[in-house]
């Protein structure tokens, strides 16, 4: 008795475990996450910039409009992108990946709108020791 009963505690373990491989509730890759991530933070400020001029963008949930047109773009759900976001978060080792990554390509972006407008960014202790105080063209 005592055996069906871990047997039925491992099943059930091993099905919450891998409730991502499914079709359903597929894991979004860090490139992927990364990318949806670095929009809703943009669209985020850009809101907070409307919200300052134009109070009444609350009222007509002018975030979560844009928030939905990111997903629509990137051709993933709210769920989707809520699931894959739960799941790293409860995963340090790989929520680290996705936050250095999200952090590197943020980086690249200011050194790229930086060339494009003709600036020349100066390097910090953290880009010095990445050795890229300007991006290779």
């Amino acid at each position: 008795m005592r055996k069906g009963y871990l047997i039925l505690l491992c099943c059930v373990l091993l099905g919450t475990a891998c409730k991502f491989s499914s079709g359903k509730q597929r894991l979004l890759p860090v490139d992927t996450i990364k990318l949806i991530m670095w929009d809703l933070l943009k669209a985020d400020e850009l809101y907070i910039r409307i919200n300052i001029k134009d109070s009444t963008a609350v009222k007509r949930k002018e975030n979560i409009r844009m928030f939905e047109e990111i997903y629509a773009i990137h051709h993933v759900t709210k769920g989707q992108f809520d699931s894959s976001f739960k799941y790293y978060e409860a995963h340090p080792i790989v929520f680290k990946q996705l936050i250095d990554s999200l952090d590197a390509y943020a980086t690249r972006e200011k050194y790229k709108l930086a060339d494009r407008h003709g600036q020349v960014l100066p390097a910090t202790k953290k880009d010095s020791s990445a050795s890229h105080s300007k991006p290779a063209k």
